[in-house]
C-alpha cells in the first residue's frame, strides 16, 4: 500500500512502508489555488509517484 499524506512523518511512525509527500492537509492530491491545468499536472505527478512506490522493493518516501 501508498500512502499519500503531506504528513510523512506521521506515516512513518504509524509504520506505512511507502510514503508519498502529498501537496497539503485538506488536499492531499492537488492544489485548488493553481489554474486547472497545472492542477491536473501536480495531480498526476503524485499519483505517478505513489503508482512508482508501489512497483518498488521496501520502503519508500517520495
Amino acid at each position: 500500500m501508498a500512502q499519500v499524506t503531506p504528513m510523512t512523518p506521521v506515516a512513518v511512525a504509524l509504520g506505512s512502508n511507502r510514503v508519498i509527500r502529498g501537496w497539503g492537509i485538506v488536499y492531499p492530491t492537488g492544489d485548488s489555488d493553481l489554474p486547472p491545468n497545472e492542477e491536473r499536472d501536480l495531480r498526476r505527478r503524485i499519483v505517478q509517484q505513489a503508482l512508482d512506490a508501489l512497483t518498488t522493493e521496501g520502503r519508500t518516501e517520495v
